[in-house]
């Protein structure tokens, strides 16, 4: 898919591309910037850690009782990503990007996603999924606290996509034929 579209010269366009666990957010994300030719920002706590020296084991500790990582790993996506064009692929993208040009939620139900999970990580499927559900509510809830963000509420995004009913490289293409109906992008 590289190099499908590009953006048109002079142009700076970021995508933001928003779902939960197991919705293909990351695959699709991924495709999509480079699909594009431009920076893929998925800055997570795994990036903190790095960064900080701290091991990614310490980085989760911490932040279950201390907001202030989750906080420093939202601002820093974006951050990133208002720097150039790109795609920001994370949970909150299209609520935290206000600069985005374009806005897109995947969503799939929890059969669906429980499916992926098992199949990139392996385990029992229905282990899988009671841990991807209280996940969920998890983050909803972190969410809402933090910054008063309701992730259930996703009417606003310029795009939804039902994720469980096409695959990655389909939504990729979809997108792309969107960035380009709003001259975001040009056929390569």
């Amino acid at each position: 898919m590289k190099g499908l579209y590009r953006i048109p010269d002079g142009m700076t366009v970021r995508v933001a591309v928003s779902g939960k666990s197991g919705c293909g957010n990351t695959t699709v994300s991924a495709l999509l910037a480079r699909a594009l030719g431009v920076t893929l920002v998925n800055y997570t706590f795994r990036s903190l850690a790095g960064e900080t020296g701290l091991s990614l084991a310490e980085i989760l500790e911490r932040a279950r009782t201390d907001d202030s990582f989750d906080r420093t790993v939202d601002a820093r996506q974006v951050e990133l990503a208002e720097r150039d064009s790109c795609v920001l692929g994370s949970r909150l993208a299209i609520w935290v990007l206000k600069c985005a040009d374009l806005k897109v939620y995947l969503d799939a139900d929890a059969e669906t996603r429980a499916a992926r999970i098992l199949r990139r990580e392996g385990g029992v499927i229905a282990d899988i999924r009671a841990f991807t559900l209280k996940r969920d509510a998890e983050d909803s809830a972190r969410y809402k606290k933090l910054y008063r963000i309701d992730t259930g509420d996703y009417a606003f995004a310029d795009m939804v996509v039902d994720a469980a009913a096409a695959e990655p490289e389909q939504i990729v293409l979809s997108i792309l034929e969107e960035l380009a109906r709003r001259n975001l992008a040009a056929p390569a």
